[in-house]
Formats: C-alpha cells, sequence, structure tokens
C-alpha cells in the first residue's frame, strides 16, 4: 500500500525534472540561437563595411573586374560583373584537371599512364617541360601536377591532346560550367588573331572552386587531390602575396597580354573563403592588376581577422 501512494509521487517529481531539464535546455537553446543570430548580423554588417571598401577599389582600378569573394561558412558573397566573359589564359587548367579525374572515373586513362613529351607539343611560356629535351615520358598525374604549380603550357597541351576539345567542352559542361569553353591549346597564337578564344566567368570558376572544396568533384577523395594540387601552386604574386606566411592557399593563376586573374581558396584560423578575381586591364604590363589582386586577397583576409 505504502509503494502504491509513493509511486505516483516518484513519477510526479521525475516528470518535473525532466520538464524543468527541458525547460533550460529549450532556454540554453533560444539563447545559444539568438547569440549566433546577433553574431551573423555584426558579420554582415562589417562584410558590408568590407564590400564598399571593395567596389570603391574596382572604381579605382583602370580595366575591367570580374569577382567574386565567399565566405564558405556563412555563404556571404561579393560579386561583381560575375558572369562576364573574360579570356580564361591559365584558369582552364583547373577545369581541365577536372576533365582527368572524371576521364580516369571512366577509365578513359589512368593516372600512373605515361605520356611520351615530343618536341612539337613544346610551347613557350610558363613551365618547365619547355626547357627539357624531348623524348622523357611522364604520367598523367605528373603532366597534372606540372600543369597546375608550375602552370606548365607544354604540359596543358599534352593532356589536352590526350583528352580532346570535344570531350573537355562536355566535361565542362557536365562540371556545372555554363560560360567556359575550350577552342584553342595553349601559346597558339595564330588562333588567338583570328579570334579563336578561350574563355570564363569568375562565377563558372568560382562555382567548380566550390564544388571542390565541398568533395563534391566526382567524389571526396578526386576534390581533396584536387585541392592538394592547387595548394602546391608556385606563383604566390597575386591572392597570397600579401597574406601572413604560411597561409595556406589552393589557388591557380592566369596570364596573357591583356588579361591577369587568381582564383582560389584562402584557409584562416577563423574561416575559409572563396576568392576569383579575373582583370582585363589597360596597362603595358600586368603589374597593377597583380597589385591589385593581391591588395582585395588582404582586404579579405583582415575581415577575418578582425572576426570575435
Amino acid at each position: 500500500m505504502i509503494i502504491k501512494k509513493i509511486l505516483p509521487a516518484i513519477m510526479m517529481l521525475v516528470l518535473a525534472v525532466a520538464a524543468v531539464n527541458f525547460g533550460m535546455q529549450a532556454y540554453k537553446g533560444f539563447q545559444a540561437e539568438r547569440q549566433r543570430k546577433l553574431l551573423f548580423e555584426k558579420r554582415k554588417a562589417a562584410w558590408q563595411a568590407l564590400e564598399k571598401k571593395i567596389a570603391s577599389d574596382i572604381k579605382s582600378f583602370d580595366g575591367e573586374v570580374s569577382l567574386v569573394i565567399k565566405d564558405l561558412a556563412t555563404g556571404l558573397e561579393i560579386s561583381f560583373d560575375k558572369d562576364k566573359a573574360i579570356q580564361s589564359a591559365s584558369l582552364v587548367k583547373v577545369p581541365i584537371m577536372a576533365a582527368v579525374f572524371y576521364a580516369e572515373s571512366e577509365g578513359r586513362l589512368k593516372l600512373d599512364e605515361k605520356m611520351t613529351h615530343i618536341r612539337a607539343q613544346t610551347v613557350p611560356g610558363s613551365g618547365v617541360l619547355k626547357s627539357e629535351k624531348p623524348g622523357k615520358s611522364y604520367t598523367i598525374k605528373e603532366l597534372m601536377d606540372l600543369m597546375i604549380s608550375e602552370s606548365d603550357n607544354t604540359a596543358a597541351n599534352m593532356l589536352m591532346e590526350k583528352l580532346g576539345m570535344d570531350y573537355l567542352d562536355k566535361s565542362f559542361k557536365r562540371m556545372g560550367l555554363k560560360n567556359t569553353n575550350i577552342s584553342r591549346v595553349m601559346m597558339d597564337f595564330k588562333s588567338r588573331k583570328m579570334g579563336v578564344e578561350n574563355y570564363t566567368t569568375a562565377s563558372d570558376m568560382a562555382y567548380l572552386l566550390e564544388k571542390i572544396y565541398r568533395g563534391k568533384l566526382i567524389n571526396p577523395l578526386v576534390s581533396k587531390e584536387c585541392l592538394t594540387i592547387l595548394a602546391r601552386q608556385k606563383v604566390k604574386d597575386r591572392i597570397p602575396k600579401k597574406l601572413p606566411p604560411g597561409t595556406v592557399v589552393a589557388h591557380k593563376t592566369g596570364l596573357e597580354r591583356g588579361v591577369c586573374h587568381d582564383a582560389g581558396i584562402v584557409y584562416t584560423k577563423k574561416g575559409n573563403f572563396l576568392i576569383v578575381a579575373l582583370t582585363r586591364h589597360k596597362s603595358k604590363t600586368s603589374k597593377d592588376a597583380k597589385a591589385f589582386i593581391a591588395g582585395i586577397s588582404l582586404d579579405v583576409y583582415n575581415w577575418y581577422d578582425g572576426l570575435v
């Protein structure tokens, strides 16, 4: 009898304690959500100030700018003329790299498969293969790494020859690029004079880089490998130039007469951001364009450095 009388009281007490705990948890959750929203609004205000600063820098730049900057945690974005088609120069090597991995996933090639460098494939400009004696063999993976880290034009042309223009164009569309094409090989000045050109947009490059960052290019392992290759980029006179030593930047540059680009992911202690800067300048050299890209990159980095 005593147990029957006490049991309901115990159950009431347990329910009461559970209700109090639930209420406390709900309150803590409400407070955390409120704090999160307040922090986001504060960051958003600072982001808008950053946008105004960048807009002023773009206005002062002597040329055209196509730009995308994105905070990869919150999705906050700054963009200017992001769908403007501009000559891609060596930025096209990023989707070529992606296409190589697509071809591997389909069994069209193997990354350890070797190609022999012949004299007819040698072109001037960036890279080390132009100085190597023809006849040496390289794996597809080695050529891909040279194409990105050294921006090697000869390596790029060898891979383009291996895959074919038609396959590359189809692969670009399949990976979600809307306004990126491949119409000529690297350093084909004859075709360029005839108006045959490779184009891309900041929007397309930002889309591809974010796809790689999110692990969605084929699969997470392939995406991680792409980031690793991009992080080995040796040309550091644009996005990384003014950043603190040791800052990891997975990126690819592009440079031809009248155009200067850089596109990549910057890793910071307080968050990672994507930056794609395409420029078409009027100067005789690319010095000012490089300084412009480096300055914007530093502005964004400083935004993260100032976060609480």
